[in-house]
């Protein structure tokens, strides 16, 4: 048998031991197939590639895609490896197990003689049991850090190296508990940095700096006077001053000057600065620092609580400065009353917020942060972010803060970088050489293992969550904190050792250990969510287990095979026809088994300057005059709206766990993003949104945004996103059809783009009744309507056989007969199998059931009769409306017909020449003998009457007449 205890998750998510006949004949027609190695790796320039394994040659394949009829995942595609790099992102295309050699890719050697299905049948089953390797400790920590091997065996081929990063992760943990007191108290560096006041209101200023040979506070307090506020230092390298109560007024500025080894003195933004602002209307003024105190009557005070977390979230990236319709900065004031009312209309339940940490170049889309504990001052002050997020809350909404901690800029006039003078790494925020500089980024790399590094970035996190009630977070760039080589110039193979070796920044993954087990012990509801793109097993497995504690990550190869798809369509010719299904369903599904995802279709990365949104891929120059509804939809704009829905559509649907849009793309927001900068003589005219496109009802902007918002509602009633059912019973390359179940919900996706499918016969996991919930091609959502809504479908046994790509899968247990129009997605619900009323009834009586009771019309003494009817016993205790052990003769019930109440079209009989049916036997017939039983029949001269018709002449539309 194969090895089935190795668990899978990829299309479709069913682990069933192999059908021995069915893989005889799939083997018989490709005798030297093999599984396929299952690509690991999340790149931002991925295709997901899948290559053959030569007869002969076994392989390990943690997680491939199984079904009891089909054991391999798709035939290869390329051998040819992309260099593209986009801020260290490498593209990753050979599947695990396999190595490149001289640029071609081979499989590993087999370990043995024998071979299985997925791997070597001759290599001993370890000994360890699943209660050893999760043995946990009295905290319900791993006691070595093995626990996430129950769900990754392969994981115990690097049992060494796991069990040193938990040792170093136990080490340092318990070492600041013992220093600190705890974690969470080490947490909130910023309750002891930065400024602070005691209890008798003085202000005491904190700075570590051990490079420093002098140090002073200046700004407008002393009017910038060096010798009139000096500095002491401790043996920890901490400068301090303390200064009366009032010394420095609310929103003045301050800067600390700093001489260095050389003698030379530099004056620096404070390190843990709450806000810092330039010069208004100075083209490249150096910021300075802000002392942030204001009065009671000026503090923002929260009036709502934190909303739950929810089952599956609902991303909304936005970027609060490019927001507005206008030209100009939006603010947080502005975004708050303007903009949440929007996304909480279209129904996402999580808003993510970029470029809120302070960052001097404006360009950088907040990604070259230069004061960490600073909000933005281009957009407002600290209390506005606090409205923004406050109301957001009070709107049912999360807010997560896209936080940076994977570099920073190095921009030394304005930033942190300037504490860095070239000092030894112990004595600075930053690596020294390669370890502290992203050459592709242009920024500085913090030094992880440092013991004040891990203070102000663990404080960074707790600060934003405490001082401003955010709900999580979406940890940037982790690659190049993972690795001592930052991701750059590698092909992440899916290799383990590429993950778990020398290469790995062991620092740095107990940083991000020590930041998730610190959020989620201190803030139970909260999301924390990486950007990874080299696919690093365990990143979101519990810490608790040894795993690195996210909750989930970004699935980053979903938006490429998107953008490659539409990019060839437009340039090189790409047919629709030539879209390969079993592609597209392979890249959706890519995902470890155990650890979710986060899927979307675009997001900022795909519409900075260089590319363009997927829209704007489709339609290009005809959204600027080809989106009037008063027009007929010319065929570029007719399929670029019909895709539009279906790639947005089908990424959600089997996509990942989660769901993320980057503002503005939900409508198909034309063009691309692109801040002001010297290049385009600082114009915001493609750094804003175009609400104004979504709002006018007679352009199809609005149906694409109507569309997306019956998306969000359809997750919101039916759960589907969090449903742990996800099955792929089809992927016909021939016909373009794509078949999937995902939690209670039927998807049948049609890419073909001309061919309808009528009495298309469809695999279905459950029998019943069905009935259409969302429509790609309904009116309402600029389609051409070639589906009845409220048609039923009904099933029946046995599915049909169907493929994905070349491999047969497991007929489903039911089929069902669909229409499926080209270029259009349909999703079915079950409709639910109503209770019997009378059963319903009972139940809810608390009987066992009802005795029915009819009446009869009146009998010969001129008194309404009662009779018993021969169905069940009454209830237990119940006289059913009679005497107990009374008899009730067998009367004959008569029927009470009101001629006037009989449509003639219904009566029964034959109709004569006047259109009135007749009653009367038909010819050489003889009516039954009266007994006592049956009903007489109505007299032979009764004939009911005629419907008559009432016309309005005045409510007689013309045209119909």
């Amino acid at each position: 048998a194969a090895r089935t205890h190795v668990r899978f998750h990829a299309l479709p998510v069913r682990f069933r031991r192999p059908d021995v006949a069915k893989l005889a004949k799939l083997r018989a027609h490709s005798p030297t197939l093999k599984p396929l190695g299952f690509q690991e790796s999340c790149s931002k320039t991925t295709r997901r590639d899948f290559f053959p394994i030569a007869e002969g040659r076994a392989m390990s394949v943690p997680h491939a895609i199984a079904t009891s009829a089909v054991l391999v995942p798709r035939a290869a595609f390329s051998n040819r490896s992309s260099g593209a790099v986009k801020k260290g992102r490498v593209t990753a295309r050979v599947a695990p197990g396999v190595v490149r050699r001289n640029g071609n890719v081979n499989a590993l050697p087999a370990r043995g003689p024998k071979s299985s299905l997925f791997g070597n049948n001759d290599v001993p089953k370890r000994q360890m049991t699943k209660t050893a390797a999760s043995q946990r400790g009295p905290d319900g920590y791993s006691v070595d850090g093995m626990g996430c091997v129950d769900v990754d065996e392969q994981l115990h081929e690097h049992e060494g190296h796991l069990k040193y990063r938990w040792e170093k992760f136990v080490e340092r943990k318990n070492a600041i508990t013992d220093a600190e007191g705890s974690l969470l108290k080490f947490a909130k560096g910023y309750e002891k940095f930065g400024f602070t006041k005691t209890s008798a209101g003085e202000i005491v200023y904190r700075e570590w700096a051990p490079a420093a040979q002098s140090a002073c506070l200046i700004g407008d307090f002393n009017e910038w006077n060096p010798e009139a506020t000096g500095m002491e230092k401790d043996e920890f390298g901490v400068w301090s001053v303390t200064l009366p109560a009032g010394s420095i007024k609310h929103k003045t500025r301050v800067k600390i000057r700093m001489q260095k080894g050389d003698g030379a003195w530099v004056d620096r933004v404070p390190t843990w600065i709450k806000m810092a602002v330039s010069e208004p209307g100075v083209m490249g003024a150096n910021y300075d620092g802000i002392y942030w105190d204001p009065p009671a009557g000026e503090k923002f005070a929260r009036k709502n609580g934190r909303p739950e977390k929810p089952a599956a979230s609902r991303i909304y990236e936005a970027h609060v400065g490019m927001s507005g319709l206008e030209a100009k900065v939006n603010s947080y004031v502005e975004f708050a009353d303007d903009i949440l009312p929007r996304i909480k209309n279209l129904g996402y339940n999580t808003v993510q917020l970029m470029a809120v940490q302070e960052h001097a170049y404006y360009g950088s889309f907040g990604y070259h942060v230069t004061s960490p504990f600073a909000v933005s001052s281009r957009c407002g002050d600290p209390e506005s972010l606090k409205y923004l997020v406050d109301k957001a809350h009070g709107m049912g909404l999360r807010v997560l803060l896209d936080v940076i901690h994977s570099h920073a800029s190095c921009n030394v006039e304005d930033g942190i970088a300037g504490f860095d003078f070239g000092q030894p790494t112990a004595d600075s925020y930053f690596g020294e050489g390669d370890a502290g500089y992203h050459w592709l980024w242009d920024s500085r790399l913090y030094n992880y293992e440092n013991w004040e590094v891990q203070r102000y970035l663990l404080s960074n996190l707790t600060y934003w969550v405490e001082e401003y009630g955010f709900d999580g977070f979406r940890f940037d760039g982790i690659t190049s904190m993972l690795y001592n080589h930052h991701g750059l110039q590698m092909e992440f193979s899916g290799d383990y050792q590429q993950y778990f070796g020398l290469d790995t920044n062991v620092s740095a993954v107990n940083y991000l250990m020590l930041a998730n087990d610190l959020l989620h012990e201190a803030y139970p509801g909260i999301e924390v969510i990486a950007e990874d793109v080299s696919g690093m097993p365990t990143l979101c497995r519990p810490v608790k287990e040894g795993g690195i504690g996210f909750d989930s990550r970004l699935a980053m190869a979903i938006p490429d095979v998107w953008t490659r798809l539409l990019k060839q369509s437009r340039e090189d010719g790409l047919r629709d026809e030539d879209w390969s299904m079993h592609e597209i369903i392979a890249t959706l599904c890519n995902r470890r088994y155990s650890e979710k995802c986060v899927a979307y279709a675009e997001s900022h990365d795909q519409s900075i300057v260089g590319s363009k949104t997927n829209a704007f891929w489709l339609m290009d120059a005809e959204m600027y005059n080809g989106m009037s509804t008063f027009e007929p939809a010319s065929g570029v704009v007719e399929r670029g709206m019909a895709l539009h829905k279906m790639i947005r559509l089908i990424t959600m649907a089997i996509g990942g766990e989660g769901y993320l849009n980057f503002m503005g793309n939900e409508f198909g927001h034309p063009e691309w993003v692109d801040f002001p900068r010297e290049g385009n003589e600082w114009s915001h005219d493609h750094c804003r949104r175009q609400w104004n496109l979504a709002d006018t009802e007679y352009l199809r902007y609005s149906l694409l945004n109507n569309f997306d918002k019956q998306m969000m509602r359809l997750d919101e009633m039916h759960k589907f996103l969090a449903h742990p059912h996800q099955f792929v019973s089809s992927a016909c390359d021939t016909r373009k059809i794509i078949v999937a179940e995902r939690g209670p919900l039927l998807f049948v996706f049609n890419f073909h783009p001309t061919e309808t499918y009528t009495d298309l016969e469809v695999g279905v996991g459950m029998g019943g009744k069905y009935r259409i919930c969302l429509d790609t091609d309904a009116f309402d959502f600029g389609g051409l309507g070639r589906v009845m809504h409220d048609a039923e479908h009904f099933t029946s046994p046995g599915g049909p056989v169907t493929w994905v790509g070349p491999y047969e899968q497991e007929p489903r247990p039911c089929a069902m007969k669909v229409t499926s129009p080209a270029r259009s997605a349909q999703v079915y619900f079950k409709v639910p199998e109503l209770e019997d009323p009378m059963a319903a009834a009972a139940r809810m009586a608390g009987v066992s059931g009802f005795k029915e009771v009819r009446v009869s019309a009146r009998d010969e003494s001129g008194e309404h009769r009662q009779f018993a009817s021969q169905g069940g016993p009454p209830a237990p205790g119940s006289q059913g409306g009679q005497a107990q052990g009374q008899q009730v003769p067998n009367q004959r019930r008569r029927e009470v017909i009101d001629p006037a109440d009989i449509d003639p079209d219904f009566s029964p009989g034959r109709p004569d020449n006047f259109g009135v049916q007749s009653r009367a036997p038909p010819p050489q017939a003889r009516p039954a003998a009266p007994s006592q039983s049956s009903a007489p029949l109505p007299p032979s001269n009764y004939r009911p009457v005629v419907r008559k018709e009432i016309v309005d002449d005045s409510n007689i539309d013309p045209d119909f007449q």
